[in-house]
């Protein structure tokens, strides 16, 4: 992580589009306050047996943001430089994603201090089974629903959920979603987050009369997200014409084959030394000219230090929070369309969603069947806070805030505060 990341607080960021938010809805500040803190924080010390017979402690969070919209709702991340700080930006921003792409759940995060790169198959499996554990009474699959997220993946769901049913002496599926198909996962839900971003850009790229066949795409972080995100871009006729990760990345003025890129990825552990490339480092890979920038790694990589130097038209970020309030400010006078994370990345959250409807029901859809209801759910959702951003005359991410906020904040006052 660079300095500038470091520097910059997520939670601060979270807070600041909240207040953006709550100023143009005329928020009534009682309700503000309710809406900017999380109902629920547990924070656990987990010993692990490692394979060295050595024991480690780590540290793991679950952020419970909100439920006045339904269950609990959100990813759980590895990585080393987990805050709590960062968990609760991260679960409020479930909160809203959920609200923008309107399904029923509210928002959670979770997340453990460590670096599973330097960690076995078994030490990863021992620290996930015993965080389920020293978290399972607060999860549940009508309470919080954890997914995966940075550095989790399907099999560490199938940890939690084979450990949270042998807790109950039951099979209980539901628990968790992005589970491996053969254990309840949905069809499509491994690249559900990238196609998303990608419907999100090609609806972008129709309201802005870019035709996608002569279109050039970027994509920083070539991870799960980032690699499905360019396959898409691909098939959409978009020259993706530059990626990376986190050791470097590459560019071609021609153009590179995202799929043989991705296999390359899987050969060397990095997208560095492809044939045909030249190497870019990370920074100067988001500053490239571009038609469609897709920042799919990290959060606070688009700051008001290098904002006026994005040459993209759309940005379609399928990371959470890669952009800064202060950049968002230079982007929008700079005539850039930026679809939010709550809303580029919330095909996530939402094939999770129909994964959840299939376990509690005991069905199990086709992946044409789930691709319908995802496209139209979220051509829907990018029209809404288009159009809103139209009608008020704000940008993206405040729109997408504004439909957001406003959503949770009539749900609350509905409910009211009890006892």
């Amino acid at each position: 992580m660079s300095s500038s990341q470091q520097s910059l607080n997520p939670l601060e960021n979270a807070w600041k589009q909240l207040d953006i938010a709550a100023q143009m809805l005329r928020l009534d500040p009682d309700l503000h306050e309710v809406l900017k803190h999380p109902k629920r924080i547990l924070t656990v010390s987990i010993p692990v047996k490692m394979d060295n017979g050595h024991i480690e402690v780590f540290t793991g969070h679950r952020v419970q943001h909100s439920d006045a919209r339904g269950p609990y709702k959100g990813g759980i991340r590895y990585h080393p430089n987990v805050t709590l700080d960062e968990v609760k930006a991260l679960a409020s921003w479930m909160t809203w994603k959920c609200a923008t792409i309107d399904i029923p759940y509210g928002g959670a995060k979770g997340g453990i201090t460590c670096n599973p790169k330097k960690m076995s198959l078994g030490e990863k499996e021992r620290l996930t089974r015993r965080y389920t554990v020293m978290i399972s009474e607060i999860i549940g699959p009508r309470r919080d629903i954890p997914a995966p997220d940075v550095y989790t993946d399907p099999q560490t769901m199938a940890w939690i959920s084979d450990t949270y049913s042998q807790i109950h002496g039951y099979s209980i599926p539901e628990i968790v979603t992005g589970k491996p198909l053969h254990v309840g996962g949905s069809e499509g839900r491994i690249y559900s987050t990238s196609k998303g971003a990608v419907i999100c850009a090609r609806e972008a790229a129709s309201a802005l009369k870019i035709n996608l066949k002569n279109a050039t795409a970027v994509v920083q972080g070539y991870g799960n997200a980032g690699s499905y995100a360019a396959m898409f871009l691909q098939q959409a006729g978009c020259k993706v014409i530059a990626a990376s990760d986190s050791k470097g990345g590459v560019y071609s003025k021609k153009g590179v084959d995202a799929v043989k890129l991705n296999d390359h990825k899987n050969k060397t552990s990095s997208v560095v030394g492809f044939q045909g490339t030249e190497k870019i480092s990370n920074e100067e890979i988001l500053e490239l000219d571009c038609d469609i920038l897709v920042p799919a790694a990290l959060e606070n990589v688009i700051t008001k230090k290098n904002a006026s130097r994005i040459q993209a038209k759309i940005v379609s970020e399928a990371a959470n929070g890669p952009t800064t309030p202060d950049a968002d400010k230079i982007l929008a006078k700079n005539e850039v369309l930026v679809i939010p994370d709550i809303l580029a990345n919330s095909g996530g959250v939402l094939v999770s969603y129909l994964e959840w409807v299939q376990n509690l029901n005991r069905e199990h859809w086709t992946e044409d069947e789930v691709n319908k209801k995802m496209e139209a759910k979220m051509i829907k959702a990018f029209k809404d806070v288009y159009n809103t951003s139209k009608v008020k005359g704000i940008d993206m991410r405040s729109a997408a805030m504004v439909l957001a906020v406003g959503r949770v904040a009539d749900a609350v006052k509905t409910l009211g505060i009890w006892p």
